[in-house]
C-alpha cells in the first residue's frame, strides 16, 4: 500500500457531512492518494503561517460557491442594463453552474499533470481575471462567455482548497480543516444574494462582480508565496479527450437548447431542433465511449450499484427543483413586487440560517438512522414549504414572505447531507472520488437545467394565466374599468391601472402554480430514494459533525 493512503483515504470519507458541495470535494480524494503521497512531504505548518494559509483556502473555496448565488438577485438589474429580458438574464447563472460542473472531473488530471498548487494559484487568478472581464462586458452574449471561464477557472479551486486544507494541517487537526471548509461552503450560499442585492442596488451590477478581483489577487499571491512548499510532483497522464468533448458538447447544446428555447419557438426553429439531435446523438456518443474507454474522463461504471445511481436521480430530481425556486423567487419579487434587490437578497439568505445550524446535528444523526429517513423527511419538509408558497399573494407582506424561506433552511441538512452518504455509501472506498465528483456534476447541472426549464414555464405560465382570468372575467372587465373611471381615472389611465392588476394576478398565479409543481418533485424524489437499499458502510462524520 502507498503510504498515506490508507490514513487521508479514511480522512476525505468524513467529507460526506460537509454540506451541500461536500460530495463535489471528495475529488480531494483523489489528489490526495496519488502516488505522490510516498514522497516525503514538508512538515504541516504552524501559528500565524497555517492561519494565513487556512484562511487563503477558505477564502477560495467561498468565492467559488458565492459565485453560484450572487448573480441570482441581480439578474433583473443585468437585464436591464444589457437589454435584455429576465429570462435571457437567467443565463449568467446557468452558465456558470454548467462550466463549473465540467471542470470537477478534471482537476484530478490537472492536478497530476501541472501539480495542485500551480493549478490552484492559476485557477484564482484566472477566476479574477475573468470576474473584472464579466463586470465590463457590453452585451449578453460577451457576459455569459466570460461567466463560461470564470465557470471553467472556479470549479477546480473546490476540491483543490479542501485537499490543501488537508495537506497544510496536522493530522489531528484534520477535522478542523474540513470544518473550516464546510463552513465556507455552508456560508457562501447564505451570503452571495445578500451581498449580490447590496452591490446592485449601491453600486450597480458589474461590482457583483468586480468583488471577487481583489480577493483573488491577493490570495492568489499569498497562496503561492505560501503552499509552494506543498506542490504535487507534476507528470505526464493521458488524458481523455474525446470523452471531454462529447461531454461539453451534449452539455452545451442541451444548455443552449433549454435557453433559447421559448425565444425560437422552441422545435418549431431549425436550430432548436439541431440542437437536441446533437444533444441526444451527444449524450449517446458520451456514454458509449465512457463505457468502453480504458482511462474515462467520467467513469460510469459507478452506476451499476443502484445505492448510487438512485442517489444521482433523487439528486437530480430534488436539486434541480430547489435551485431553480432559489432563483425563480427574488427574479419574482424583483421584476413584478418591486423589490430591491438587496431586500430580495435578504429574503432569500433567511434560508441559510438553520441550515448551519442544523447541518452538525445532521451530520451526528447519519451515523444513527437509517439515511434514507433523514432524506425523506427532509424532502417532505422542503415539499410543504413549497407548499405553503404556493398560497401566495401578490399582496404578501416580507414577514409572511420569509417564514417559509426560514424555515426550509431547518430541512436542508436532511436532504443533502445523507443524499451523500447514501449515494458514496453504496461505493468501494477507491470508487468514491470518482463516484462523488459524478454526482457533483450531476447536482450543478441539475441546478443550471432545472433554472432554464422553470424560468420558460414561469413565462409561459403568466400568459396562460392571463388568458384564463380575461376568459372568465366576461363583462367584469367593463365594469372594472368603469370603476376607476367612476373614481376620476381617464380611459387610458384605466386601462393601464387594469392592465397592471392583470399582470401581477397573472404572474402569482404562474409562481404560485411554479411552487406546487416543485413541491411534487420533491415528493416524487422523497418517495423514490427508498429504492436505494440502506447502505451498508456507513461513513463517518468529521470533527464537528460535518
Amino acid at each position: 500500500m502507498i503510504k498515506g493512503i490508507d490514513h487521508r483515504s479514511r480522512l476525505i470519507c468524513r467529507v460526506g457531512r460537509c454540506g451541500p458541495l461536500g460530495a463535489a470535494t471528495r475529488t480531494a480524494l483523489e489528489l490526495c492518494v496519488q502516488p505522490s503521497l510516498s514522497i516525503s512531504q514538508p512538515q504541516p505548518l504552524k501559528g500565524a503561517a497555517l492561519l494565513t494559509a487556512g484562511l487563503i483556502l477558505a477564502a477560495a473555496n467561498f468565492m467559488a460557491v458565492l459565485d453560484t448565488t450572487i448573480a441570482n438577485v441581480s439578474v433583473p438589474h443585468i437585464a436591464g442594463g444589457l437589454a435584455v429580458s429576465p429570462s435571457e438574464g437567467t443565463w449568467t447563472i446557468t452558465s456558470y453552474s454548467v462550466a463549473e460542473a465540467i471542470t470537477v472531473p478534471l482537476t484530478g488530471w490537472l492536478s497530476a499533470r501541472f501539480g495542485m498548487v500551480r493549478v490552484f494559484v492559476s485557477a484564482m487568478a484566472l477566476f479574477g481575471l475573468f470576474s473584472a472581464l464579466c463586470g465590463l462586458a457590453p452585451s449578453l452574449g460577451i457576459l455569459v462567455l466570460f461567466r463560461v471561464c470564470q465557470g471553467l477557472s472556479g470549479g477546480p479551486m473546490i476540491p483543490l482548497s479542501q485537499a490543501l486544507l488537508l495537506r497544510i494541517f496536522p493530522k489531528e487537526r484534520a477535522g478542523q480543516a474540513i470544518g473550516l471548509w464546510a463552513m465556507t461552503t455552508l456560508l457562501g450560499p447564505i451570503a452571495g444574494p445578500v451581498l449580490g442585492g447590496y452591490l446592485c442596488d449601491t453600486a450597480g451590477w458589474p461590482w457583483v462582480f468586480y468583488i471577487n478581483v481583489p480577493m483573488a489577487a491577493v490570495c492568489a499571491f499569498f497562496a503561492w508565496r505560501v503552499l509552494k512548499p506543498y506542490e504535487s510532483p507534476s507528470s505526464r497522464r493521458t488524458l481523455d479527450g474525446v470523452g471531454l468533448g462529447l461531454l461539453v458538447v451534449w452539455v452545451g447544446s442541451l444548455q443552449i437548447m433549454l435557453d433559447k428555447g421559448k425565444e425560437l419557438d422552441w422545435f418549431a426553429s431549425p436550430f432548436i431542433l439541431s440542437l437536441a439531435i446533437v444533444a441526444g446523438v451527444g449524450f449517446l456518443a458520451f456514454l458509449i465511449w465512457e463505457f468502453t474507454d480504458s482511462n474515462p474522463v467520467v467513469d460510469l461504471k459507478v452506476y451499476r450499484h443502484r445505492g448510487f445511481a438512485t442517489a444521482s436521480a433523487v439528486m437530480v430530481l430534488a436539486y434541480g427543483a430547489f435551485f431553480a425556486a432559489n432563483v425563480l423567487q427574488p427574479l419574482w419579487l424583483q421584476t413584478n413586487l418591486l423589490y430591491t434587490a438587496t431586500t430580495a437578497g435578504r429574503a432569500t439568505a433567511f434560508g441559510g440560517i438553520l441550515a448551519v445550524i442544523m447541518s452538525p446535528v445532521v451530520g451526528r444523526l447519519v451515523g444513527k438512522y437509517d439515511p434514507r429517513a433523514l432524506i425523506t423527511f427532509g424532502m417532505v419538509w422542503m415539499a410543504l414549504m413549497m407548499v405553503w408558497r404556493s398560497t401566495f399573494a401578490f399582496n404578501i407582506d416580507f414577514g409572511h414572505l420569509i417564514l417559509p424561506n426560514l424555515l426550509q433552511g431547518f430541512a436542508l441538512p436532511f436532504f443533502f447531507i445523507p443524499l451523500t452518504t447514501l449515494g458514496t455509501g453504496a461505493l468501494p472506498p477507491w470508487e468514491v472520488p470518482n463516484g462523488a465528483a459524478l454526482i457533483s456534476f450531476v447536482r450543478t447541472t441539475a441546478g443550471a437545467f432545472g433554472t432554464s426549464i422553470v424560468t420558460t414555464s414561469w413565462e409561459d405560465g403568466a400568459s396562460n394565466a392571463r388568458v384564463q382570468i380575461l376568459n372568465q372575467s366576461g363583462s367584469a372587465v367593463q365594469d372594472s374599468l368603469d370603476s376607476l373611471r367612476a373614481g376620476g381615472m381617464s380611459m387610458e389611465q384605466a386601462i393601464r391601472q387594469y392592465e397592471g392588476s392583470l399582470q401581477s394576478q397573472s404572474v402569482m398565479l404562474a409562481t404560485d402554480h411554479i411552487f406546487l409543481a416543485i413541491a411534487g418533485l420533491l415528493l416524487v424524489a422523497a418517495a423514490s430514494v427508498w429504492i436505494a437499499p440502506r447502505p451498508k458502510r456507513v461513513v463517518a462524520p468529521g470533527a464537528g459533525g460535518h
